[in-house]
């Protein structure tokens, strides 16, 4: 079975002897991250802890980098983005807009169940943002 070939024994590593590389610059925050409304915030408390975290994370690239890939963020229509996030199988989604240039203001969020974007969900982040923007003018 063998055939003359020996198998070599990998060594463990030890814990020790692993290191974790830090960042050696801390992170700069560019923008500040709101919410109006409360729609974000109801749709957070709906998910789990580890959804809430891969949302949050993010959120903290949208906040901290200056270019995001489309992979986490794509405009939509009429200056409304979304956030994209995958966690097991499950996309959710946030929209957003950015008023001024370092504010992102969070709207409504949900999980998306086709393949297509639901126009209901669009529609719901333009009413938002016109009631934004007319209590902003006030």
């Amino acid at each position: 079975m063998n055939k003359g070939k020996k198998r070599k024994k990998r060594k463990k590593k030890d814990a020790k002897s692993c290191t974790i590389l830090q960042p050696s610059l801390p992170l700069q925050t560019t923008r500040r991250i709101l919410t109006y409304g409360g729609y974000f915030e109801a749709f957070m408390k709906t998910l789990t802890p580890e959804q809430q975290q891969k949302i949050k994370y993010g959120l903290l690239l949208l906040k901290t980098q200056n270019r995001i890939p489309a992979k986490f963020v794509r405009c939509i229509e009429d200056g409304i983005y979304e956030l994209r996030t995958e966690y097991e199988g499950n996309i959710f989604r946030t929209f957003f807009i950015f008023d001024a240039e370092n504010l992102v203001v969070l709207f409504n969020g949900f999980k998306k169940k086709t393949q297509k974007t639901p126009r209901k969900e669009i529609d719901k982040a333009k009413q938002i943002k016109k009631a934004y923007y007319e209590r902003a003018c006030k």
